[in-house]
């Protein structure tokens, strides 16, 4: 089914949607990405130690109570696979790998071994990106197309891992791919064992709309980065940045109706990642280098939506102390947490009371 199919159908196919109530028994899962500030010591301090591998952040989850825990699993050894595997059965926590396709033939074998230690830990759902923001990597379509060529590769040589090890690899729309040309690539793939990592708030970058990318990549999806994202105009484009759920523009309640419709068994992990918010200059053209027939009715929709929906003030660490950097980071997760039981659906998951004043910041 194509966007316009979706687009005209769109009555139709909200009715035919789950309940909100299907999210009952579900616990909002976290990505790794959330605690970027943390990770591997990159910034800590006392009141926020470093989080130096998995088994830290997990203990550090445990007490937020999440379902699900998407975490790098590169340089993994047999021995701290199985004491991950056993922190999350004791924990009651599911892991889900965050890992690199391989590069080429010669980076199978890498490859094969990290899905296959991942997987002693408990691990048979994998997220993996394989490029990054296209309008700043690539500066023509001829660019673009030889690394997307090298991108389906990749896929192509992880596919028949995937499938000898039984599990489940999901690639994330990372600002590089509009939504029909991972559907289309995942579509050229026609494997069980390769789907899409739908992330709800990237494809703003590329001028998509953020509910026609869901309805396009959810019967694709393997796994979920959440976020709720805001934007305010700027001279050559707009702002773009992650608030915490519910603070944004994105219709959230309708895009898991969509995810729960044709993968129940999904987990949706949060990503809120606290940093200052991203330039998106679309109005400059360099910009159009990589996708030139992309129609200007987008660009038009999507200021449109920047105007109507500006945020008063979007969220910045430049400038704060450590601490405060620290405490906000974790403020904005336990925010989420919270909203995803108050305001739609999921299962509670804050266990203590020790970050009910955290979120204040």
């Amino acid at each position: 089914m194509n966007r316009r199919t979706f687009l005209t159908s769109t009555a139709a196919f909200a009715a035919a949607l789950p309940a909100a109530g299907a999210l009952r028994g579900k616990k909002m899962g976290i990505v790794i990405h959330s605690y970027w500030k943390r990770w591997q010591g990159k910034y800590s301090n006392l009141k926020y130690p470093p989080f130096e591998h998995a088994l830290d952040v997990l203990d550090h989850v445990r007490d937020l109570g999440v379902g699900a825990l998407q975490t790098l699993v590169g340089g993994w050894t047999s021995e701290f696979a199985g004491k991950v595997r056993g922190t999350c059965e004791s924990y009651s926590i599911q892991l889900e790998g965050s890992i690199t396709l391989p590069k080429n033939e010669h980076d199978v074998g890498r490859f094969e071994q990290e899905v296959r230690i991942a997987k002693e830990a408990g691990a048979v759902i994998f997220r993996s990106a394989t490029g990054g923001r296209r309008y700043e990597l690539f500066s023509s379509v001829e660019d673009f197309k030889h690394w997307k060529d090298g991108a389906l590769r990749s896929m192509q040589l992880a596919e028949p891992v995937a499938r000898r090890q039984r599990v489940r690899i999901g690639i994330e729309n990372h600002k590089d791919f509009h939504a029909v040309e991972l559907a289309e690539m995942l579509g050229r793939l026609s494997s069980a064992h390769m789907g899409a990592c739908v992330d709800t708030g990237n494809s703003i970058a590329l001028l998509e709309d953020p509910m026609a990318v869901v309805e396009t990549l959810a019967p694709y999806a393997v796994t979920t980065h959440i976020k709720d994202m805001a934007v305010q105009e700027t001279p050559t484009g707009f702002l773009l940045a992650e608030v915490p759920l519910g603070e944004g523009i994105l219709d959230l309640p309708r895009m898991f109706a969509l995810f729960e419709k044709y993968n129940p068994q999904v987990n949706y992990l949060l990503e809120m990642i606290t940093r200052d918010p991203l330039d998106i200059p679309c109005l400059k053209p360099a910009y159009w280098a990589t996708f030139p027939d992309w129609p200007g009715t987008e660009l038009a929709r999507t200021l449109s939506l920047v105007r109507e929906r500006k945020a008063d003030k979007l969220p910045k660490t430049t400038g704060l102390k450590l601490e405060e950097a620290l405490e906000f980071e974790e403020s904005n997760i336990v925010k989420c947490l919270r909203q995803a039981g108050d305001r739609y659906g999921f299962t509670p998951s804050l266990k203590t009371k020790a970050h009910g004043k955290k979120d204040e910041h």
